[in-house]
């Protein structure tokens, strides 16, 4: 009888020993198994693995019987049910719309291509051969595009110059991308935002000066869901909030519902436009809204959150991106001091914040300008800013320089 029990024991006990083995393998099928998956699936199917695991190698040691296991199977449920709760919030999250500067089809401006290219409507008085059109290297914000696209379109040779095409000459990285590729020499040119302070730096650092040529003028904009009944804030509110001094709608005159304050990624051009705004009201930015996300086999990293359109939040973009490249009738861009942002409102100055954005060179500190060194660069910077390239700048949809 003793051998029958021993001979039982050592049987469970190579059984567990068996599914401890096997859980290596196992752990290493859930991580590609859940690579590519939403975050709250990587956090949660570990989880449910790991308790079917121990309730397995429980039920194989034979323990099924004791009075604690009701215990178990209770806690087990209750992960089960939280687990569930946890996906099914993510997964509602997750189905918001978002405005994020990426979600942009270039393909619509894109130049000889684009059905929403903004053309001139006579012959441009400077005109590229191919030769000239390779001299140099455009790249630029998102935002941006369409303007420096329809001056691609009216000065170079007719031909290809896709957005992501490196040999094509006319990039779009996006501002973060297009300064570090600027300051690495990758690119000649850019249309942007005028630089961080961080940006600033990292020139000053690889011992460069950028040189900014101003081409137009654009406002900088907060927008809401289109359900919050806020359509007007004071500079001094918007400051509170972006200072984490003001966390509750109610105190601007909306439901009693906490602010979802959303921001962009460090050197991006909106979050350079917060930053200058923040400056001038003389408060400090809070921490940003973060949000996690999947990584290289299925680990997780934390980022800015995406702008998501709860009914309290809150983003910040320019006035032409929201009106003219996301459209739509879910966000509200919000008067500042009782001014709505409009050309109008940008041009005679009434509106509380608006700036110029720039073609960006740069080059050694104390050597002279690229546009000053290429004459083909100089020369198409001189068109953006004539009367032909302001042109251009108005029938887009941003503001000219004058």
């Amino acid at each position: 009888m003793a051998e029958k029990k021993i001979g039982a024991i050592a049987a469970r006990v190579g059984i567990i020993i068996a599914m401890l083995f096997a859980a290596i393998p196992g752990c290493v099928f859930l991580l590609l198994m859940t690579m590519g998956m939403a975050p709250c699936w990587q956090r949660v199917i570990p989880i449910l693995a790991g308790m079917g695991w121990l309730l397995l190698i429980l039920l194989a040691a034979g323990l099924r019987r004791k009075k604690w296991f009701r215990y178990v199977l209770a806690l087990c449920g209750a992960v089960v049910l939280g687990c569930g709760v946890y996906v099914g919030l993510s997964l509602y999250e997750d189905s918001l719309p978002t405005v994020n500067d990426r979600s942009l089809m270039l393909s619509e401006y894109q130049p000889f291509h684009g059905d929403k290219t903004t053309v001139l409507p006579e012959e441009a008085t400077l005109r590229f051969t191919r030769e000239q059109a390779d001299s140099f290297v455009i790249d630029g914000a998102t935002a941006l595009y369409p303007v420096y696209a329809a001056f691609v379109q009216a000065v170079y040779p007719e031909g290809e110059y896709s957005w992501y095409d490196h040999t094509a000459g006319v990039l779009c990285s996006g501002t973060n991308t297009a300064y570090d590729d600027l300051m690495s020499g990758e690119v000649d040119v850019i249309f942007v935002a005028q630089p961080s302070g961080s940006q600033q730096i990292a020139a000053e650092q690889a011992g460069l000066q950028l040189h900014l040529t101003p081409i137009g003028r654009e406002a900088f904009v907060f927008f809401v869901n289109s359900a919050n009944p806020v359509t007007n804030l004071t500079f001094e509110q918007v400051a509170g909030i972006y200072a984490g001094e003001i966390t509750n709608w109610k105190a601007v005159g909306g439901r009693n519902a906490a602010i979802r304050a959303y921001q962009r990624p460090e050197g991006s051009g909106s979050q350079t436009g917060l930053q200058l705004v923040m400056r001038t009201a003389g408060k400090p930015i809070m921490e940003p809204r973060m949000e996690d996300v999947a990584a290289s086999m299925g680990g997780i990293v934390s980022r800015v959150a995406t702008y998501r359109n709860h009914e309290n939040a809150i983003g910040y973009t320019y006035r032409f991106y929201a009106n003219e490249m996301v459209a739509n009738d879910q966000i509200r861009l919000l008067s500042l001091n009782g001014i709505a942002p409009t050309k109008e409102t940008i041009r005679d100055g009434s509106y509380p914040i608006s700036s110029c954005f720039y073609a960006v060179t740069c080059a050694p500190i104390g050597q002279p300008a690229p546009e000053e060194t290429n004459p083909d660069l100089g020369a198409f910077l001189a068109w953006c800013q004539g009367e032909q390239g302001q042109w251009l700048v108005e029938e887009v949809g941003y503001v000219s320089v004058e």
